[in-house]
């Protein structure tokens, strides 16, 4: 959907080049590879612009083309090193190729370097470890439905009662002040995700945009593509006025197998903590 849609092109600064291994006999497809040629560092939720700045003063070429090995836009830690085979040792073999090609295109291509970016640990381990790349570290939050005794919550009561007395309190006057303003909130996935709300979100990711000072990486034909291709496993939560049914905000996550991932956010009025039940309470409950 992101290179369908022309998100993600050699235009914005992603040109594809991914990587596919086969089967010398038979030439069937046993691993593959995302990876694309950057001429920047944007969309990588990776920020490595000191990286860029020093190196030519290290060796004398610039940083820019490099490759990058990622889901484009996504700090969604996962596989990179694709790879099928009856055993995993065949497994371990096919990923050996991948991560060896990366660096010999690297080479051919004359780039300064090859990136692999929210990996899995095993694959972390695998390039430091075997392959000689460089590690790097990153931290991120997870929210986890696990309660204190290891059970998991029946409802956002369980949650609320875990916290502090005046965090359960902050988050009840938050959310009782989105119940008294007038709206309602919708989660809608699958067939009831129209195309007025896929209109109306793409409005309200440029307002984000916007707000930030940010670059809009994603079209809008990617949210129309996403609503035909993968509604099932969208989750959008929308905010509608009760007065006028205008959608005032939305937060767009995606389904994973034990996971939500929340993704984007928008709004066209402002409400109060309208954000965090949209994007926080929601998706928790």
């Amino acid at each position: 959907v992101l290179e369908d849609s022309g998100s993600v092109s050699h235009k914005t600064g992603w040109q594809s080049c991914h990587i596919l291994a086969r089967n010398a006999s038979s030439g069937k497809l046993v691993g593959c590879c995302p990876l694309y040629i950057k001429s920047h560092s944007y969309g990588e939720y990776v920020f490595d612009h000191s990286w860029a700045r020093a190196h030519p003063s290290f060796t004398g070429r610039q940083y820019y083309p490099k490759l990058q090995s990622c889901v484009p836009f996504t700090p969604v830690p996962g596989p990179r090193l694709l790879a099928a085979g009856d055993t995993e040792g065949d497994k371990a073999a096919v990923k050996r190729v991948l991560a060896r090609a990366m660096r010999t295109l690297s080479d051919q291509l004359q780039v300064s370097s090859a990136h692999v970016t929210f990996l899995s640990k095993e694959e972390w381990r695998q390039l430091g470890e075997e392959e000689g790349y460089v590690q790097r570290v990153g931290m991120q939050y997870h929210w986890y439905n696990s309660k204190a005794d290891g059970g998991m919550y029946g409802s956002f009561d369980d949650f609320l009662a875990e916290l502090r007395q005046s965090k359960r309190k902050s988050i009840r006057q938050e959310r009782k002040k989105v119940q008294q303003a007038n709206i309602v909130v919708k989660r809608l996935s699958g067939g009831d995700i129209e195309k007025k709300h896929w209109d109306a979100f793409y409005q309200f990711y440029l307002n984000t945009v916007e707000d930030k000072w940010g670059q809009a990486y994603l079209t809008e034909d990617f949210f129309h593509m996403l609503g035909e291709r993968m509604a099932d496993q969208v989750l959008l939560v929308a905010a509608e006025e009760v007065d006028s049914g205008e959608l005032v905000a939305g937060a767009l996550n995606l389904i994973g197998g034990d996971c939500l991932y929340g993704r984007n956010w928008g709004c066209s009025k402002q409400y109060d903590s309208l954000h965090f039940e949209l994007c926080y309470y929601q998706a928790i409950e």
